[in-house]
């Protein structure tokens, strides 16, 4: 399952999507999180899911790819859509016990579950068509405005864009160490959440362990190169806007008119 989780990594290509420029997708990815909480009805959702769908075919991520990410959000989806059944009031049209399904329960905790999908679907989309140089170069970027009230720019944008890419290397440590307590007669798999909880905590030592000797590995590598952070740094690529970051914004706002319609027609 850990092996599932998509976030933070990068699949080399050379799409269209892959050739957007990083700020182009960083500002989108913000507008689409944003459009995600502004739809109340599954008209909006489905145009939603068109908006993710034509960029993922068109970058050449296979689907199937893509649908493995949300396995290890199983459990969480599952659990809001149970707290959102049962805890909602309305109209009741079944009962359980003590509890009662209501119809804006079962329609609320579908939106939920869509919304959880695609947060992981869009972000996941991100990570996987840019580059940790480019995204680290595009958050910067658009922090530069800001270093005027102090805002560390570089700094941001340099400890965000490292937390990505050592997700999936941490995901690979975490399955080392499980494979090799196994072999050594530790059991990660049977009985019940709570047990298999604590089951974890002896990863814990040793993951915290790891983590730490590579940040210590990394920061001994910059000073070894004479990184001295963001001042009087160039570029090797600079960033530019071409004709496909135009034709980008210009899908966006199409699918912000459909969404604002949807929420006054529906």
């Amino acid at each position: 399952m850990l092996k599932d989780i998509t976030i933070g990594q990068y699949v080399p290509g050379d799409s269209a999507v892959h050739r957007l420029d990083p700020r182009t997708k960083i500002l989108i990815t913000l507008f689409y999180i944003i459009l995600l909480f502004l739809i109340k009805n599954f008209v909006g959702y489905f145009i939603l899911a068109l908006f993710i769908l034509i960029p993922m075919l068109i970058s050449k991520i296979p689907i199937k790819y893509m649908i493995k990410g949300i396995r290890p959000l199983l459990i969480i989806i599952i659990i809001t859509v149970i707290f959102n059944i049962f805890l909602t009031k309305g109209e009741v049209i079944y009962e359980v016990g003590p509890l009662n399904i209501t119809r804006e329960g079962v329609r609320l905790a579908v939106f939920m579950a869509l919304r959880l999908i695609f947060l992981v679907t869009g972000t996941s989309l991100l990570t996987l068509t840019t580059s940790p140089i480019s995204l680290t170069d595009g958050i910067e970027n658009l922090l530069n405005p800001f270093k005027r009230i102090g805002v560390p720019a570089h700094e941001l944008a340099m400890m965000m864009t490292i937390a990505l890419r050592f997700i999936p290397t941490l995901l690979d440590e975490t399955e080392k160490i499980m494979k090799a307590q196994m072999a050594r007669g530790a059991d990660f798999e049977s009985g019940n959440i709570v047990k298999r909880a604590k089951n974890l905590v002896p990863l814990l030592v040793p993951l915290f362990i790891s983590a730490f000797r590579r940040a210590d590995e990394l920061a001994m590598a910059m000073e070894a190169r004479c990184y001295r952070g963001g001042k009087d740094r160039t570029r090797l690529k600079q960033l530019k806007m071409t004709i496909l970051d135009c034709f980008a914004f210009c899908f966006l706002l199409i699918t912000v008119g459909f969404v604002v319609l949807t929420r006054f027609m529906y």
